[in-house]
């Protein structure tokens, strides 16, 4: 239901200002009231439906200064992360990064978009826990939850699979040698390129 809204959102089927009722909301997608409810809320959380008391939702304007400040924080974060693996990985967890990525590649030559995104999200995850730091593992992985429905959207540009998939091949390799500075870099470095792919996608679609 989250992701389901927040790419319309996202793609510009709804648009600013749009309301979001409830019921027109559970009746479209078959549930009940409370599980829109709750995805209302988390999409609240993104910034992506605003509400004020007593009213309905209503989507939300996200400005490309809020998006840019939100992705600059996420770049600093995977930075660390993927730093942190790169001293702290086990063999296995080094293994099973580098087999997941290689294997990756038939979904770039399918040119699924969505199954690549889905992949995408626990390379991400394996960055986040090889890192060894369960707080560092919270803040990242809520950071990305808020910027989930926009990280989705770049794999919509022409081109954007392969080249996402040469960007894991630099943090990849990084890790692999245990080069930290090179992975924190690499990972610093594919964020920021994401960031500006994002807001291509969301400034073309309104």
């Amino acid at each position: 239901m989250v992701r389901a809204i927040a790419d319309m959102i996202v793609t510009g089927e709804m648009l600013p200002g749009e309301r979001l009722d409830e019921l027109s909301l559970a009746a479209r997608f078959e549930v009940s009231r409370t599980p829109v409810r709750e995805a209302l809320r988390e999409l609240g959380a993104m910034s992506l439906v605003g509400r004020e008391p007593n009213r309905s939702a209503v989507v939300m304007n996200v400005s490309q200064a809020r998006l840019h400040s939100m992705f600059e924080a996420m770049a600093e974060l995977e930075g660390i992360c993927a730093r942190l693996s790169a001293e702290r990985m086990t063999v296995d967890e080094r293994r099973g990064l580098d087999i997941e990525h290689r294997s990756s590649i038939h979904l770039v030559h399918s040119g699924s978009p969505e199954d690549y995104s889905a992949y995408n999200t626990e390379f991400h995850n394996r960055l986040y826990r090889g890192a060894h730091n369960d707080h560092l593992l919270e803040l990242a992985t809520q950071t990305r939850a808020r910027l989930a429905p926009f990280r989705r959207a770049q794999f919509r540009l022409t081109g954007r699979l392969s080249k996402s998939y040469d960007e894991h091949d630099r943090i990849v390799t990084a890790i692999l040698r245990a080069d930290c500075k090179a992975a924190g870099q690499a990972a610093f470095d594919h964020v920021s390129i994401v960031s500006d792919a994002s807001a291509v996608f969301v400034a073309a679609h309104g």
